[in-house]
C-alpha cells in the first residue's frame, strides 16, 4: 500500500481522511449513546443536550483558531478566511469544546461534571481520525521530521519521517486500556476520568510536537505546546491531587 492512500472506486478518487473523519464522529457518538444508556446519568436530557451543543460550538471555534495559529498570517484576505474555516486542530477542538461545555453549564446552572461519559468516545473518535491522518501522509500536517530511526517511513514525499500519527495510535490504545483499568477508582470523583485523559493526552502531544516540522514558534514552543501548557494550568489542582495520591 502506498501513502498517501487514495483508493479509486468507479473512477472516483476517495478522500480516505474525510471518510474516516465522518466515521469517527458517527462511531464516537454511537458509543457515547450506548454508554449513557448503561450509566445512571445525573444530568437531565435537556441539560445534556445543551452541554453537547456547547461542546460542538466550542470545538468548532477552538479547532479553527488553533489550526490557524499553527501557521498564522498577518495578511487578512478572503483566501485566508476560507483557509481558517477549513483548517482544523483536534487539540483546539478538545480545549475549545471544554470551554464551550463550561460556559453552557454556567448558563443552565448545571453543577454536575459532564466529561466522564465523553472520555472513551473521544479516544475512539481520535483513534479513527488518526488512521485517516496516517493514510493521508504528508498531505495532512500530522507527519514528523526527517529521521534515521528504525520507525522512519516514507509518507509520500520520498523522505524518511517519524510517523507521528502511528505513535499517537499506539499511545491512544494504551491510554484507553489504562483509563479502563482505573475507571472504577475514578468513579469516586465525578469528572476525574476526563481530567486524567486531558492531562495525559495533552502531555503526550506536548512532547510529540518536538519531532514535528512546525514553522511557527513563540519562545521556542509551538502553538500546540502553548495550548498544552494552558491545559495543564487549567487542571493544575487535579494534577497536584493525582501526584499527591500517587505518593
Amino acid at each position: 500500500m502506498n501513502i498517501p492512500f487514495e483508493p479509486t472506486i468507479f473512477g472516483i478518487k476517495l478522500n480516505i481522511h474525510l471518510i474516516l473523519e465522518y466515521l469517527a464522529f458517527f462511531i464516537a457518538f454511537r458509543y457515547y449513546v450506548r454508554l449513557r444508556r448503561l450509566t445512571s446519568d445525573q444530568i437531565s436530557n435537556t441539560n445534556r443536550l445543551s452541554i453537547i451543543l456547547g461542546a460542538i460550538v466550542g470545538a468548532f471555534v477552538g479547532s479553527r483558531l488553533i489550526g490557524y495559529l499553527e501557521n498564522p498570517s498577518i495578511v487578512l484576505s478572503y483566501d485566508r478566511i476560507v483557509q481558517l474555516i477549513n483548517t482544523k486542530s483536534i487539540m483546539g477542538g478538545l480545549f475549545g469544546g471544554l470551554i464551550g461545555v463550561e460556559i453552557s453549564k454556567k448558563i443552565i446552572n448545571e453543577k454536575h461534571s459532564s466529561g466522564d461519559l465523553f472520555t472513551f468516545p473521544i479516544i475512539v473518535g481520535i483513534f479513527i481520525g488518526r488512521i485517516g491522518c496516517f493514510l493521508t501522509g504528508t498531505k495532512e500536517f500530522t507527519y514528523g521530521k526527517e529521521t534515521n530511526f528504525i520507525t522512519g517511513m516514507d509518507l509520500g514525499d520520498g523522505l524518511m519521517r517519524h510517523p507521528t500519527a502511528l505513535y499517537e495510535l499506539l499511545f491512544l490504545a494504551l491510554l484507553f486500556i489504562f483509563l479502563k483499568n482505573i475507571s472504577l477508582y475514578t468513579k469516586k470523583e465525578s469528572g476525574l476520568l476526563f481530567k486524567i485523559f486531558m492531562i495525559t493526552y495533552f502531555g503526550f502531544r506536548f512532547f510529540i510536537e518536538f519531532i514535528k516540522p512546525n514553522v511557527f514558534y513563540v519562545l521556542g514552543l509551538s502553538s500546540i505546546q502553548w495550548l498544552c501548557i494552558i491545559c495543564w494550568i487549567y487542571y493544575m489542582s487535579t494534577f497536584k491531587k493525582i501526584v499527591t495520591h500517587a505518593y
